[in-house]
């Protein structure tokens, strides 16, 4: 007999005991309520009275996982009280409160999550998204122990296992645990039928005859083919492909919390297409980060403004998020102007007939008490618009056609193997072209042969003698040395500059690093605010042509929409690579597929590109084996 028989023949005599349980089952009771001192956030000031952390360490996650010593060596915490019963598929945490290194991030807000809802967290780069995750997937909250959860936040070891054994390779405890938690549910007279129900679902997703097979067809999605799947080795595999790896894993889990931060940055377009597919028919609870609004249009149900530190909830995926805040703060900004109105007119009355009759100062006292009445209730506060970082390329100045040209130009690493074969093409300073292609199809090793970091086996890549081409690339930020400033950085690289300390904190203020900032080791700073001293580093080169491969990893939504702005007020060239269909369609003119050695225009814009290899990918999903 099957396991997935003897699981059918097991669930069938669990129900029939869970009816003759409940058949007695009692009214769910509240969980009691929770003094409010419990969780003052700490003072900072007061933030070596280790006792009072330990209390409240000990209070708030009582029962999970990490103990209190492991969360006390960790950079970040959090604490919370759960609102809701222990046995729920829901998570309401009130009093939810985030620090960093000892800086509040998130505070005193209410942090709910609800079954089959995918959520989309957004916020500036900074504001603490991917720490909130950390603390969620490290259980520093009181989560309920039957919900396991699953953060997304490296890639897998490099080892000897393929990666086929590394995303299946915990299936027998997985099961185990399950099987377990069924077991206790059963004899639970107030045991949720729809936990119990989604418990059997995700053990026919884990069902060992079946396993391989499900965990190959989302490895094929994230674009491996069978001889990587199954012969090569994990430490065969860049970092990136083994965050595919670590990816894959956590889809084929799929456990009742889902946490991805970023999970696009290591994917190409096709990729990242089927990975929004596969997410938007994600049944439990997902939280996903992400600088695509085009991604989160197709996933999310719902977003999770972190702002100001609090989280703010809007119903719908990212557009629908837009309108709603639009409509929100303009409703806001009425009620703000009616207010001021009525107290300016308030005052203007009292001070007026404060001490004239005594009819007209009974109504000034009058007026005077409503006044105070309405300031004691709290006041609407004036909508402040978000700060907008502005990217500016500076005028670079005209060059003569051709600027550039690629005469019969081939390459390959490996002789025998050419990835590209008699390419002919130029580019100049109007030009607006995004390269896409399969992964592996040689578009970062054009852009290499564009700046002349590689010289072609064939033929000649023809620059004009003045040319200036500056290149950008996911993997820049590894080669800096994080211990420096970003002023020590800027002046470092710009040693001639006159007035060299104004001008360099001048040019990185235009990117949102302004007074501490700019004198805080890189090692500190987050990865987005590293993405802009790169770009402060490259627009003072002035180029007149910009190479920009995957520009957005890192980037929150409004600094790549300034990002965008900045790049179409621009008199130079731009090629693109990226897997973010918004920014390709805010910037891009062309579209250039390079792919079977070649390097050929599509005809149409990249959503109708989008939508044709769409097509393909779900096509080649399907009918794996």
């Amino acid at each position: 007999m099957s396991s997935r028989n003897k699981r059918n023949k097991n669930r069938a005599k669990q129900q029939q005991q869970s009816t003759s349980i409940t058949k007695t089952t009692t009214t769910n009771t509240p969980p009691p309520p929770v003094d409010d001192d419990v969780l003052d956030p700490i003072d900072q000031n007061d933030v070596n009275d280790v006792d009072e952390i330990v209390e409240k360490i000990n209070y708030t996650s009582k029962g999970n996982a990490t103990t209190i010593l492991e969360q006390l060596s960790k950079p970040y915490m959090a604490f919370g009280v759960l609102q809701t019963m222990k046995t729920a598929r829901d998570i309401k945490i009130d009093k939810f409160s985030v620090a960093l290194h000892g800086v509040e991030l998130i505070k005193d807000t209410q942090l709910e999550l609800n079954f089959g809802r995918r959520y989309g967290l957004i916020g500036f780069n900074g504001s603490g998204k991917s720490t909130m995750l950390k603390c969620i997937g490290d259980r520093m909250i009181p989560i309920p122990d039957q919900m396991d959860i699953f953060i997304l936040d490296r890639e897998v070891e490099a080892c000897d296992k393929t990666p086929l054994a590394l995303v299946t390779e915990n299936l027998s405890m997985q099961v185990q645990k399950i099987e377990e938690e069924l077991n206790n549910y059963v004899l639970d007279p107030d045991a949720d039928q729809d936990v119990i129900q989604d418990l059997y679902k995700r053990l026919d997703e884990l069902d060992p005859d079946s396993a391989n097979a499900r965990a190959g067809k989302i490895l094929c999605g994230l674009g491996f083919n069978k001889e990587m799947q199954q012969n090569k080795r994990a430490k065969d595999f860049s970092g990136g492909w083994r965050m595919r790896i670590a990816l894959a894993r956590a889809l084929f889990v799929s456990p009742s919390v889902l946490l991805l931060d970023e999970p696009t940055n290591h994917l190409d377009l096709e990729a990242t297409i089927w990975l929004e597919e596969y997410l938007s028919n994600f049944s439990r609870i997902l939280v996903l980060i992400s600088h695509s609004q085009d991604f989160l249009n197709n996933v999310c149900t719902n977003i999770i403004h972190l702002h100001k530190s609090q989280l703010l909830y809007y119903n719908g995926n990212f557009d629908s998020y837009v309108r709603a805040r639009g409509e929100k703060e303009e409703h806001q900004m009425k009620q703000f102007t009616r207010e001021q109105n009525d107290i300016a007119h308030m005052k203007n009355y009292i001070a007026r007939f404060g001490h004239g009759n005594k009819k007209m100062a009974r109504q000034a006292k009058s007026k005077e008490k409503t006044l105070a009445k309405m300031i004691d209730k709290g006041l609407t506060e004036r909508v402040v618009a978000d700060k907008v970082f502005t990217f500016r390329f500076n005028e670079c100045g005209k060059l003569p056609p051709p600027v550039l040209q690629f005469q019969n130009v081939s390459f390959g690493y490996d002789a025998s193997k050419p990835i590209y074969k008699n390419l002919e093409f130029g580019v100049d300073l109007d030009s607006r072209v995004a390269l896409v292609g399969p992964n592996g199809a040689g578009k970062s090793t054009l852009l290499k042969l564009i700046c002349g970091e590689l010289t072609p086996t064939a033929g000649m890549v023809r620059a004009h003698p003045h040319l200036r081409i500056a290149r950008y690339h996911q993997h820049l930020a590894e080669t800096l040395d994080l211990k420096l400033t970003p002023l020590e950085f800027m002046m470092k690289e710009f040693p001639d500059v006159a007035q060299k300390d104004e001008t360099m904190r001048r040019q990185i203020g235009r990117y949102g690093l302004t007074g501490k900032t700019q004198v805080l080791p890189m090692e500190y700073l987050s990865d987005g605010q590293v993405s802009r001293v790169i770009f402060a580093w490259l627009t003072y080169l002035q180029p007149h042509l910009l190479l920009l491969d995957e520009p957005t990893n890192h980037l929150d939504i409004e600094t790549i929409d300034a990002l965008a702005e900045a790049i179409n007020d621009w008199d130079g060239g731009l090629v693109l690579v990226s897997h973010d269909f918004r920014l390709i369609s805010q910037v891009a003119e062309e579209i250039w597929i390079c792919n079977n050695g070649k390097v050929i225009p599509w005809q149409g814009d990249i959503m109708s590109y989008k939508e044709g290899l769409k097509k393909q990918i779900m096509e080649e999903y399907d009918g794996f084996e």
